[in-house]
């Protein structure tokens, strides 16, 4: 099996595989909020751009070739992911504490991990919409990332395109496919991969908040550490 190092480190791959899916798959963490395996390349958060033989590329995208040379978690590299973790906080309104998505959330996740402890910029505190149309899932616009998974999941694996993104600059935001452009209105179903793929909790379903107690979340703290992003 051909291998690639990632931070010093063989990791194996076969014919096919991009940097994140045969990291991932290794056990290897990068940092990521528009990858899911389940779905094709996007490259739009950025988060998981690395260094290849001296050249930045993003881990999601490129496709693994036999000795290549990666680098990750390196102080520079760290330094940009905490900077763009930064302005998705800012661009948007996520008060942790009270959100479902708490210790189960990869926005927070990833902020922990590269020990984020401030905003560095100016809070924007945009006046977004909550869309609880629906009867089993809401749709809270203040959370959103534009990460496009939602609107990559109903269009590859759900065949629906419930969702796409419009607007420009600070004004980019998720619309919903339907006469009223309410989710109520849409083809969403509760178990609609687009319905459960949402890294932050900008789609989340009804009557299921804080379901999981804490100290059981996917990031909660645990012995032998927290589960990687």
């Amino acid at each position: 099996m051909s291998h690639f190092f990632l931070d010093g480190t063989e990791v194996p791959f076969t014919e096919g595989d991009t940097l994140m899916d045969a990291a991932q798959r290794a056990g290897h963490a990068i940092a990521h909020l528009c990858w899911d395996a389940r779905l094709g390349q996007s490259g739009a958060c950025r988060l998981c751009t690395v260094r290849i033989d001296g050249q930045l590329a993003t881990a999601c995208t490129v496709r693994a070739r036999d000795g290549l040379v990666v680098e990750n978690r390196t102080p520079e590299l760290d330094a940009r992911r905490l900077r763009l973790t930064q302005m998705l906080f800012v661009e948007g309104n996520h008060f942790c504490p009270g959100c479902e998505k708490s210790g189960d959330c990869l926005l927070q996740a990833t902020a922990c991990d590269l020990g984020m402890t401030g905003m560095h910029y100016d809070m924007l505190a945009p006046v977004r919409t909550v869309d609880a149309s629906h009867p089993d899932v809401w749709l809270d616009l203040n959370r959103c990332i534009l990460c496009k998974l939602c609107v990559r999941a109903s269009h590859e694996a759900d065949g629906k395109d419930v969702f796409a993104i419009g607007g420009h600059g600070i004004g980019t935001h998720v619309l919903v496919n339907s006469s009223t452009g309410l989710l109520g209105d849409s083809a969403l179903a509760a178990d609609d991969l687009a319905a459960r793929i949402c890294p932050v909790g900008a789609i989340l379903p009804k009557r299921r908040g804080f379901a999981v107690p804490i100290g059981q979340r996917r990031f909660d703290p645990r012995e032998g550490g927290n589960e990687q992003p």
